[in-house]
C-alpha cells in the first residue's frame, strides 16, 4: 500500500516495468491464460468487486452508466453471473464493443433513446433492480437514480474528479441505496476462475498492442484524445 494508491492504481511500481518485485500475496496464479488476456484481469476485477458490493443476482436486470473498459468488462461479469445487462453508452465505437462481445442485451444511447422509459419497457415497468456508474457524468448518475426500481441499487464504480450533484429526494422517495465501490478487495481468484472457465472472454477487449517506444503516441495520446477508441492498449516493455 503507498500513500498515494496501491499497485493498480497510482502505486509504486507498475505495468510499464518488464518486472516488479511486490509481496507474496499479491501474486495469483493464472494458468493456462495468456499473459497479454491476464493483464485485464486487474480491470475486470475491479468489475467483480462492484458486482459483489451490488448484491445482484442471477436474472436480475442491470443498467451499466458508460461502456469505457471498466464498464465494458463489468457488463462481461453481470453477463456471465446470469444478469441482463442493459447499456447506456454515447460513443459508436463502444456500443459497438458492447454489442459484438455479447456483454450487452440491450445498448442505449441517451442521445437517442429515452433510457429511463425502455428501461422500464425492458422491465415491465418495475425499473432496474441495480445500476451501475461508470462514467462520472453527473447526468448518467442522474439518469440511474431515475431507471433504478424503488428499493434499487446503484452502484458508483467510477472515480471523479469533481463533486458531484445528487438528488437525495430521489434516494429518499425511492428508497435506493447508493453505494461505493473501490478497485477490489480478494476479488483476483473468482476472477481469474470466470476466465479459466470459459464464462469471461478477454481477447475482444484488447483494442491495440504497443512497443514501449511508441508509449506516447499511441499510447496516451490515444487514451487523452482518442479514448472512445480504445478499450486496453497493451504496451510491450
Amino acid at each position: 500500500m503507498h500513500e498515494d494508491g496501491f499497485i493498480g492504481l497510482a502505486g509504486g511500481g507498475g505495468g510499464l516495468s518488464e518486472e516488479i518485485v511486490v509481496e507474496r500475496r499479491w501474486v495469483h496464479p493464472v494458468g493456462n491464460i495468456p499473459l497479454d488476456q491476464a493483464a485485464l484481469i486487474e480491470p475486470l476485477s475491479v468489475g467483480h468487486h462492484a458486482y459483489m458490493r451490488s448484491g445482484a443476482k442471477a436474472g436480475d436486470v442491470a443498467l451499466v452508466g458508460g461502456a469505457g473498459p471498466i464498464g465494458l468488462l463489468l457488463a462481461a461479469v453481470l453477463k456471465a453471473e446470469g444478469l441482463t445487462v442493459i447499456v447506456s453508452e454515447l460513443s459508436e465505437a463502444r456500443k459497438s464493443k458492447a454489442l459484438s462481445t455479447g456483454v450487452a442485451d440491450h445498448v442505449l444511447d441517451p442521445t437517442q433513446d429515452d433510457v429511463a422509459a425502455r428501461v422500464l419497457e425492458i422491465t415491465h415497468g418495475l425499473g432496474a433492480d441495480v445500476c451501475f456508474e461508470c462514467s462520472s457524468v453527473n447526468a448518467v448518475l442522474d439518469l440511474l437514480l431515475v431507471a433504478v426500481k424503488p428499493g434499487g441499487v446503484v452502484v458508483n464504480v467510477s472515480i471523479w474528479s469533481t463533486l458531484a450533484t445528487i438528488d437525495m429526494q430521489a434516494i429518499v422517495l425511492k428508497e435506493i441505496d447508493l453505494r461505493g465501490t473501490i478497485a477490489y478487495v480478494n476479488d483476483h481468484p473468482a476472477t481469474i476462475k470466470l476466465v479459466q472457465q470459459g464464462r469471461v472472454a478477454l481477447e475482444p477487449f484488447i483494442t491495440a498492442k504497443i512497443p514501449l517506444d511508441r508509449l506516447v503516441e499511441d499510447g496516451f495520446d490515444a487514451l487523452i484524445h482518442h479514448n472512445d477508441t480504445a478499450v486496453k492498449i497493451l504496451v510491450h516493455p
